[in-house]
């Protein structure tokens, strides 16, 4: 192999495609849950966009919509192949769940099946306490020096605060980050296997890190910019749409509260029809006001956070 082989660069395109469907927040993946849907740029491409609508549209026959640039991967060791660099420039998109086919295996699953710490709705996961926690106090444990100690406990601490009031819903990507660096999680820049990796499935190249930056631009996004409206189907009760919210989130709200922030901003508007729900009284259904966002700047809407026990 020549010096040309061994310093070439690919750019592939990534998409993180998310659906809320029966109160799971739900990712499009191909190979049977091991990737995201992806492929190289190429030169029939006009644009970036262009060419990852392609791959996904081939390998999913699922069109796109919503769609934004989520975050360019560029490290060395992304993937086995040493022989390149493969630069990721990865999306992401909002769209509602449909029936997906094609040859690659495509399919849709819950987030958490890769990232089963993120999910906080009934409260901090067993397996904070039970795993994640103790093996990371021994990799602290394990520094090298009182320096390195320290910033490791640092990191843990902000990173995976054990109590409900201490966990910051947006830092998916650090706490995946942090149990790598830990030797905690399977990928495929290491080499040697983990004898005993957490629960959560791996997935192919880097593209576990890559659904855990889309998590976490999602979750921020979702308390600034009303993208949830993107996920809903065109009329909805105001407890679909809290639920919705919930399950981006991985964490639970306060009812009152949500439902007072979603009428202060006036995104919503009733029908005039009803929706009978099993073993209650029927609900009103609403619709999103989409001219709000050509009538003003959508103002500051903090997720009603329920910090109660």
């Amino acid at each position: 192999m020549g010096e040309a082989d061994r310093n070439s660069t690919a750019i592939e395109l990534t998409a993180v495609l998310v659906a809320v469907t029966d109160e799971e927040p739900r990712v499009l993946t191909i190979l049977d849950g091991r990737a995201l849907p992806s492929g190289p740029l190429e030169s029939e491409h006009r644009t970036l966009q262009g060419g990852l609508r392609t791959w996904v549209e081939r390998q999913t026959h699922h069109s796109l919509g919503y769609l934004e640039q989520l975050y360019t991967f560029a490290d060395r060791d992304r993937t086995l192949d040493s022989s390149k660099r493969v630069i990721s420039i990865s999306y992401l998109g909002l769209t509602r769940e449909t029936k997906s086919s094609g040859g690659d295996g495509p399919g849709w699953a819950s987030w958490y099946r890769f990232l089963p710490w993120e999910d906080w709705r009934d409260g901090a996961p067993a397996m904070l306490g039970g795993e994640i926690l103790p093996r990371l106090r021994a990799w602290i444990d394990a520094s090298p020096d009182a320096a390195t100690r320290r910033e490791r406990a640092q990191r843990v601490e902000a990173s995976f605060g054990a109590e409900e009031r201490n966990w910051n819903e947006e830092l998916a990507l650090q706490r995946y980050e942090l149990l790598y660096e830990a030797r905690l999680v399977p990928a495929a820049g290491r080499r040697q296997p983990i004898a005993n990796p957490l629960p959560g499935e791996a997935m192919m190249h880097d593209h576990r890190r890559i659904l855990a930056t889309g998590i976490g631009r999602l979750r921020a996004k979702i308390k600034y910019r009303p993208v949830v409206f993107e996920l809903m189907p065109p009329s909805f009760t105001l407890l679909q749409l809290q639920r919705t919210v919930e399950a981006l989130a991985g964490r639970r709200l306060h009812k009152q509260n949500f439902r007072r922030l979603i009428d202060q901003q006036g995104l919503v508007e009733e029908t005039g029809k009803m929706l009978a729900e099993t073993g209650g009284r029927p609900a009103k259904l609403f619709r999103f006001r989409r001219e709000v966002l050509l009538e003003r700047v959508v103002a500051a809407t903090q997720l009603p956070l329920s910090r109660s026990a």
